[in-house]
Formats: C-alpha cells, sequence, structure tokens
C-alpha cells in the first residue's frame, strides 16, 4: 500500500488545499516523520501538476513539517533526540520569561492567556482532530511567551515550535488524555491568578520536561 493512498483532494483545489490535506495527514498520522514526499507520487494521488506540489512543499518546508536535502529532495521532518532536547529547553526559557512577568504584562496580554485556555478546554471538550487539539494546545504555549511582550521573542518561539510540531501531535495522539493537559494548563494559570508566579513557572517547567519526555517515547528515540 501506497503511503500517500490515503489522501484525497477535490479537482478544483488550490495551492492551499493541496497544504491542508498533506497537513492533515502528517497530522493524522497517516504519513510518518522521514516519508519522501515524491512529486511525481503527490501529484498523481492528489489529482494536480507537479507544479502545484512542488509550491505546496515549499510552503510545508516553510513550516517546519518537511525538509528538503541535496540529492535526498523533500521529506517530513523527522527529529533526533538531542534536537528534541534544545527546542524544548528553548521553550522553557521563553515561557517561564513569560510567566514571571505576569503582574508586568498588560491586562489584553494577559487575558490572552485565559482566552487561549478557554480555547483549548472548548476543543478537548469536542471530537477535534489531531491539528485542531495540537494547535489549540501550542496557542496556550504562544499565549505564554506573549506575556513577554516581545514580538521578537514569540517569533522565535513560533519557529520553535515548528520544528516539534508533529511530535507534538504523535503525543498527543498516544496520550488521548487532553482533560488532564487542560488541567495541568489551568493549574499554572490559577497559580498566576492568585499571584503565585514563581509556583506557577515551577509548574510549567515541570509540564514542558514531562512533554520532552513523552515526544522522545512517542518517537522512539528515549
Amino acid at each position: 500500500m501506497s503511503s500517500f493512498e490515503t489522501l484525497r483532494l477535490a479537482h478544483s483545489s488550490t495551492v492551499d488545499r493541496v497544504v491542508e490535506e498533506l497537513r492533515r495527514a502528517l497530522f493524522d498520522g497517516e504519513v510518518e516523520p522521514g516519508t519522501p514526499l515524491r512529486e511525481k507520487a503527490l501529484a498523481e494521488a492528489m489529482g494536480v501538476s507537479r507544479s502545484t506540489i512542488r509550491e505546496a512543499l515549499g510552503l510545508l518546508v516553510a513550516e517546519g513539517l518537511a525538509t528538503r536535502e541535496p540529492n535526498r529532495g523533500v521529506h517530513v521532518t523527522e527529529l533526533d533526540p538531542l534536537a528534541v532536547h534544545d527546542v524544548c529547553a528553548a521553550r522553557a526559557v521563553l515561557e517561564t520569561a513569560g510567566v514571571r512577568r505576569w503582574d508586568d504584562a498588560g491586562q489584553t496580554t494577559r487575558e490572552g492567556c485565559r482566552a487561549a485556555l478557554r480555547a483549548f478546554a472548548g476543543v478537548a471538550a469536542g471530537d477535534p482532530t489531531p491539528a485542531e487539539l495540537t494547535a489549540a494546545h501550542l496557542a496556550i504555549h504562544r499565549s505564554f511567551v506573549a506575556l513577554t511582550e516581545s514580538a521578537r521573542l514569540v517569533a522565535l518561539a513560533e519557529t520553535l515550535t515548528a520544528e516539534i510540531r508533529l511530535a507534538l501531535a504523535k503525543v498527543d495522539r498516544i496520550r488521548r488524555n487532553a482533560g488532564a493537559q487542560v488541567h495541568s494548563h489551568e493549574t499554572v494559570v490559577d497559580l498566576l491568578e492568585r499571584g503565585e508566579v514563581e509556583a506557577a513557572a515551577a509548574e510549567l517547567a515541570h509540564h514542558l520536561a514531562d512533554a520532552e519526555t513523552s515526544m522522545l517515547t512517542a518517537l522512539d528515540l528515549a
């Protein structure tokens, strides 16, 4: 069975629709990390031109979901243990720096954390796709970095997140514990609301360390 036989696309689709369908397959785990993304095979499976596939793959590479290498072409991004650890360490620095600025951050920025938490809880309570759950999960972590009120740090966090989105999606699929994840983030925000900033930073650091272990296990890298 071809890796791409589950892909479906209407003939009227654009590059954006191609990218959307490829993202779905990646986040649903239908196409695994390291899988070559061949233009010809994808074009035939999705009923579009190779130029459309080429443009779509360029967007996936820009998002960090795919990697282009000389003499190897494009393949689904795969991670090694050192990369996972490095990204998680950097995320911890950015996010804990954000929560430590809770008292100094503006009301709008703090409300962004509350809104992200409510949105995550709402998604988790439904029947989300892996991509939807991961997006909502990452949004609350982005809101923690946003407490720094630094556009550059938020952009850096986005770049880091792009490197591990597929790993996080796999963890969410394996764990199937969205409710527990919501509770963990609620704990951080509740501590902040009570003025226990250092306790919130410690709780977040613990959460991120656990996420690193889970990613390594999910990727068989532990």
